[in-house]
C-alpha cells in the first residue's frame, strides 16, 4: 500500500474486465428489510430469480451467483466531515427527485455512524443521542439525524466494514437510490405518487413503481409477487429497482452522481448511481 489510501478500481473496470457471456453472469440488486437484506439476482438481460433474504451483506457477495455487479440502496463512502447538506452524491440525487427528494438520507460522519453502533453505551437510546452529539460536531451546518436514520446505521456499517475488509471486491459494489432509478426509468421525470403515506404503503404509488419496472425488462410475475417474509412489498419494488441500475452499470448506461466522486478517508468513493 505504501502508505497511499486504498483506491477502488476504476469505476467500470470490473465490467470491462468481463470475458463471459452473459448468460453466465450474475448481477444483483439489494435493499435493507426487517430481516436482513433483500436481493434479487438477475441476469444481464433475462432470468431473474426471486428474490430472497440474507441476514449478512457477505451472504450476497459470497453467495452461489457470485454477482458482478451489485447495486444497493445503502450509503457507501463515509465523510470524516459532513458538509452542509450532506455528501455531493445527496444533494445532486435530491436536486433530480422533485417531491421525492425527502427520501434521501443524509448519511452522517464517519465519528458519528461508529458511535451509533459501538458496544457501549448498551442502551440504544444513550447511543443515539451520543451518536447524534458527535454528528452535530463533525458536520458543517451542526445536524444531527433522525432516530428513524439512527436504526439504519447498523446496515451502513456493515457493507462499508465489508467493503474495508474485502477491497478487491468494492468495484463491484455500487450505491444507489431506488427513487432515482425510478426516475431516471421514467424519463427523467421525478414521479408524483410517493410509496408510503404517513407510514403506510400507498398502493397507487407501487403500482405505477410496477409498471415502470415491467417496461425496464422486470418480468411481471417478479414485479407483482409478495415479498417474502421479513420484508415489505415496498422494500421487493425497491430491490427490483436497484437490479434495473446493476443492469444499466453493466451495460454502461448509469451515470454517478456527482460525476467525479471524492473518496472518503478509506479510499471508497461517494456517489450514488442510477
Amino acid at each position: 500500500m505504501n502508505g497511499q489510501p486504498y483506491r477502488p478500481r476504476a469505476v467500470h473496470a470490473t465490467v470491462m474486465a468481463m470475458t463471459r457471456a452473459d448468460n453466465d453472469i450474475w448481477l444483483a440488486g439489494v435493499d435493507g428489510c426487517p430481516g436482513g437484506w433483500l436481493v434479487a439476482f438477475g441476469r444481464p438481460d433475462g432470468e431473474i430469480t426471486a428474490p430472497r433474504i440474507v441476514t449478512r451483506f457477505a451472504d450476497i457477495a459470497f453467495a452461489d451467483e457470485r454477482p458482478a455487479i451489485i447495486a444497493i440502496d445503502v450509503p457507501i463512502g463515509l465523510p470524516k466531515q459532513s458538509p452542509a447538506g450532506g455528501r455531493a452524491a445527496e444533494r445532486e440525487t435530491r436536486a433530480l427527485l422533485g417531491m421525492r427528494k425527502s427520501s434521501v438520507f443524509r448519511i452522517p460522519s464517519r465519528p458519528a455512524v461508529e458511535a451509533s453502533v459501538a458496544a457501549e453505551p448498551a442502551d440504544a437510546r444513550e447511543r443515539f443521542f451520543a451518536a447524534c452529539a458527535i454528528a452535530r460536531e463533525t458536520s458543517d451546518d451542526r445536524k444531527g439525524f433522525a432516530k428513524q436514520g439512527f436504526y439504519i446505521l447498523d446496515k451502513v456499517a456493515e457493507v462499508d466494514a465489508f467493503l474495508r475488509a474485502h477491497k478487491d471486491d468494492a468495484g463491484r459494489v455500487f450505491e444507489t437510490h431506488p427513487e432515482l432509478a425510478f426516475v431516471m426509468m421514467n424519463g427523467g421525470a421525478p414521479l408524483p405518487l410517493a410509496k408510503k403515506v404517513k407510514s403506510r404503503v400507498n398502493p397507487p404509488g407501487l403500482d405505477l413503481r410496477r409498471d415502470l419496472l415491467t417496461r425496464a425488462g422486470i418480468p411481471n410475475d417478479i414485479a407483482a409477487m409478495k415479498a417474502p417474509r421479513g420484508a415489505g412489498d415496498d422494500d421487493l419494488i425497491d430491490a427490483l429497482a436497484c437490479l434495473v441500475t446493476a443492469r444499466r452499470i453493466y451495460r454502461k448506461e448509469a451515470r454517478s452522481h456527482p460525476a467525479d466522486p471524492p473518496c472518503d478517508e478509506h479510499g471508497l468513493p461517494m456517489a450514488i448511481w442510477a
